[in-house]
């Protein structure tokens, strides 16, 4: 149990170090978002480029057992806190989607990289950009399609044409320098682009500031959001978020057969915190924004417990 603190603990440590130095006024709120773009567009992207374009898929076998394994627990936590938020705490159909969300979005990129990578390694790290290549297309555009059928069904307004929607889903994905990282890397692992001599060296301490530099960031961030409401829904959401939806994942994983190293990697990337996504969905459409800044902040403070649990029973 010492061995899987002193993996999990550290990453909490840096969040909880980005948090301070905002907090108590040492560094500028600005200095936190000039980070998180350093680590959004460049670390993390070329991070994920390295790794696809370096990796042995062979190992894994077909990529389709691991999004099940993890999708399948990402719409039973989704699903849960949907009907939890609507059902039980009578919210309106708007800020169930958020419920979704806020249960279903890790943090899979600030926080479950450098988790992934200090717990599982390299063979979990492929896994987890296998799990990338897809997530953030998915995840927002389930967002982005439910939140907008959700908003015709509370105020009444005319749909917005399929082709709009898709337009804009579509520009966003492809700016998107995650998934310019991904496509990047895959193209030189298909024609067998080898990385060597000084743009190695340079590209790798570049990628070496990425687990740090986004756990520092993302810490940084908390103090934006903080505990500002619908704690009840909240609690629900995050033990979901926590909890629930790495169970699923263990159980699907565990049944799909995927290797050990995958299964840790999937398991540890469902455990983390929520992601900021919830707050970009609620800031967007404009509701919700006190439980996607409540969910993210308790998960993130629960966090550095169920991951060193799930650590434990996992390694």
């Amino acid at each position: 149990m010492s061995q899987v603190f002193l993996n999990v603990v550290p990453i909490f440590l840096l969040i909880l170090a980005g948090y301070a130095l905002i907090r108590l006024r040492y560094l500028k709120p600005a200095v936190g978002e000039a980070l998180g773009d350093f680590v959004f567009r460049v670390a993390v992207p070329l991070l994920l480029f390295r790794t696809i374009a370096e990796a042995d898929f062979a190992a894994g076998g077909s990529p389709w057992p691991l999004w099940l394994a993890y999708f399948g627990g990402v719409a039973l936590a989704w699903s849960l806190g949907h009907v939890i938020a609507t059902r039980l705490f009578g919210r309106d159909q708007r800020v169930g989607v958020l419920g979704g969300v806020s249960s279903g979005f890790a943090n899979t990129v600030f926080i479950g990289l450098p988790l992934v990578s200090r717990v599982v390694g390299a063979d979990g790290l492929v896994a987890l950009s296998i799990l990338l290549a897809v997530h953030l297309p998915i995840m927002m555009i389930t967002g982005t399609v439910l939140m907008e059928r959700a908003e015709r069904q509370v105020s009444g307004r005319p749909p917005q044409s399929p082709l709009t929607l898709a337009r804009g889903i579509v520009l966003n994905l492809v700016r998107n320098p995650l998934v310019v990282g991904l496509a990047c890397g895959a193209l030189f692992h298909l024609f067998g682009v080898g990385l060597s001599g000084p743009v190695k060296v340079a590209l790798d301490q570049l990628i070496a500031m990425a687990a740090p530099a986004a756990l520092v960031s993302i810490g940084m961030a908390l103090d934006r959001y903080g505990l500002k409401g619908n704690l009840g829904l909240a609690t629900v959401t995050s033990l979901l978020k926590l909890v629930v939806m790495p169970a699923a994942v263990f159980a699907f994983a565990t049944l799909l057969g995927l290797p050990a190293d995958w299964r840790a990697a999937l398991v540890l990337t469902a455990a983390v915190p929520t992601g900021v996504n919830a707050w970009l969905i609620a800031n967007h459409f404009n509701v919700g924004h006190a439980l996607a800044s409540s969910t993210i902040t308790l998960t993130t403070a629960l966090g550095v417990l169920t991951v060193s649990a799930w650590a434990y029973l996992l390694l």
